[in-house]
Order: C-alpha cells, then sequence, then structure tokens
C-alpha cells in the first residue's frame, strides 16, 4: 500500500466529526498522513496533532486489513503512541 492509497482510502472513511480530533499516522521516511477529524480532512501536512501514531508502512498495512492486532503492535513496539491515548482507541472508525 502507497501513501496515496492510505490517503485516499482515509479520505473516504473520514466524515466532520466521525472523531473529534486530529491524529497523524507517522511513517518515517514514506510520510505522513494527518487526519483532521473536525474538519473530516486527511491531508499529507506535517501538522501538530492530538495524537501521533508511529508505524511501519508494512504494519500499517496488515493493522488495516485486520492481519495485526492494534493491542498486540502496541505491546510489541510496532505502533507507537503519542498523545491522547482515547484518540486512538477511537480510530477503528477510519482504519476499516
Amino acid at each position: 500500500m502507497s501513501l496515496d492509497q492510505i490517503t485516499q482510502a482515509m479520505s473516504q472513511r473520514v466524515s466532520p466529526g466521525v472523531i473529534d480530533a486530529t491524529v497523524k499516522f507517522d511513517f518515517g521516511d514514506d510520510g505522513i498522513v494527518f487526519v483532521d477529524g473536525n474538519a473530516g480532512t486527511v491531508s499529507n501536512d506535517d501538522a501538530e496533532a492530538d495524537c501521533t501514531i508511529t508505524i511501519s508502512m508494512d504494519n500499517f498495512t496488515a493493522l488495516s486489513s485486520g492481519d495485526l492486532d492494534p493491542t498486540t503492535a502496541f505491546m510489541m513496539g510496532k505502533l507507537k503512541v503519542k498523545g491522547n491515548m482515547g484518540v486512538a482507541m477511537k480510530l477503528q472508525k477510519i482504519l476499516g
């Protein structure tokens, strides 16, 4: 899955108010996906967010397809959360 594909897929799932926060997915050298749940927008801007999820592109693909459990990924260090953990818990709505 490419950054463009992830951005496009999230754009289709995010609408204003679906999550009442901003979230940044940091894929390291592969780029950023920034979700503004209040406005219902998705971009590749590197902006301040209420919650930042740091994850590799491969692990994100496995997570969004259901092949990787979010709790397991967190416990194994494959997914790191910085900021509001409560926001991270709501992300299933936009991951698919």
